[in-house]
């Protein structure tokens, strides 16, 4: 299976001068555990991630006055809609990171997340498991 099949489209987004409450609220809201971050000034995307709220928390951070654009990856991997879901779960595991952006060109089309890849790679096993059982016995010739 592919990324592509796999991934989330709706995507949240916000800006670098969003506090990381507003970012928080947002994610909370739509029941997400990221947000895109995208630069008016067209540097790129960044992703800003429920962890990246539970650090400033943990670190006595005044989440109304801190800024999104202050807590984002300076370096980012991104993947294509075109990776396979093994590409991806090696990639969020080597980052040691649980959400990955899918870039086509230069748009984010989706976010795909380790839930995500987990819950494609039952859907695959469930499906085989389905095709084996209707397959049905083997024929078994006796002489």
């Amino acid at each position: 299976m592919l990324v592509r099949d796999a991934m989330t489209t709706t995507i949240l987004e916000v800006g670098p001068a969003h506090t990381l409450r507003q970012a928080a609220s947002q994610m909370a809201a739509r029941k997400v555990g990221s947000a895109v971050v995208r630069d008016p000034d067209g540097n790129g995307h960044a992703i800003v991630t429920e962890r990246d709220v539970l650090l400033a928390v943990a670190q006595g951070l005044d989440l109304d006055a801190v800024h999104v654009g202050d807590h984002v990856a300076s370096s980012v991997v991104y993947a294509s809609p075109e990776w396979s879901l093994d590409d991806a779960a090696d990639a969020m595991a080597r980052g040691r990171f649980r959400h990955l952006m899918v870039v086509d060109g230069p748009d984010v089309v989706g976010v795909v997340s380790v839930r995500d890849v987990i819950h494609a790679w039952a859907q695959e096993r469930t499906g085989e498991a389905r095709r084996g059982r209707d397959a049905g016995p083997s024929a078994v010739g006796t002489a």
